[in-house]
């Protein structure tokens, strides 16, 4: 059951023909070499620090915020992927169809930075899911929402250090999905909560990451050593 109809499916064509056109346009081909070779996304454990000097290098400019948020998308694409594989007891088949369809999406976002990309995309990465008990509604629910906040403060957090407009205008459409996305996993947790003080701050404004505080927390799920010394500030 596809619970996110037409206008969403209709925003992923949207951008889908955005990545075609504008990376035509703008001579962005350079880029534009996809990997034959599929992603690898492996569960495993390891204990890592707080420094981002070392590992693997997102890059700079707008490649490597564009290789920032392609590892956020891997990561809730290889997250939404298991949920869809192994149900919680007791799934409803709407909780199902909500899932599903916004495993689809983070999918068709991770492929969309991966074709934007091409040789300068960053591998696959290793997650560690060991923390989530896939079987438990409340385990699986709250991990989709810390997932989903961290995502929407990471995009309005990088957006400002990103100098194409063009990439500009595709994270703002993308930001937008993540946050329905967000909406709705917390109404799914406690109906009628879709925002939060934890979120917004007293101007009703959302919250922001930077790069480092976002993979700070995202690192409890991330195997690969990730380098961001390079990305712009």
């Amino acid at each position: 059951m596809k619970i996110f109809e037409k206008d969403d499916q209709e925003l992923l064509s949207e951008e889908k023909g955005f990545f075609s056109k504008k990376l035509q346009r703008r001579n962005f081909l350079q880029y534009a070499g996809a990997s034959a070779a599929g992603i690898a996304l492996v569960a495993a454990g390891c204990k890592k620090d707080d420094d981002f000097s070392r590992g693997l290098d997102l890059g700079s400019g707008d490649i490597g915020i564009l290789n920032y948020a392609y590892a956020l998308e891997q990561l809730e694409a290889a997250f939404y992927t298991q949920v869809a594989l192994t149900p919680y007891t007791g799934i409803s088949s709407t909780e199902s169809g909500y899932l599903t369809s916004i495993r689809d999406h983070e999918v068709a976002h991770r492929e969309f930075f991966k074709a934007a990309l091409g040789n300068s995309a960053i591998p696959g990465l290793q997650v560690d899911f060991s923390s989530i008990n896939f079987t438990d509604r409340t385990s699986v629910l709250g991990a989709a929402k810390a997932f989903e906040d961290l995502g929407v403060s990471a995009y309005n957090g990088a957006g400002y250090l990103i100098k194409s407009a063009d990439y500009l205008t595709l994270a703002g459409k993308i930001v937008s999905v993540e946050a329905r996305h967000a909406a709705l996993i917390r109404d799914l947790i406690s109906n009628g909560t879709f925002v939060g003080s934890d979120i917004i701050d007293a101007n009703a404004l959302e919250i922001t990451r930077t790069p480092i505080e976002v993979l700070s927390i995202a690192k409890k799920y991330v195997v690969t050593e990730i380098n961001a010394s390079n990305l712009p500030s």
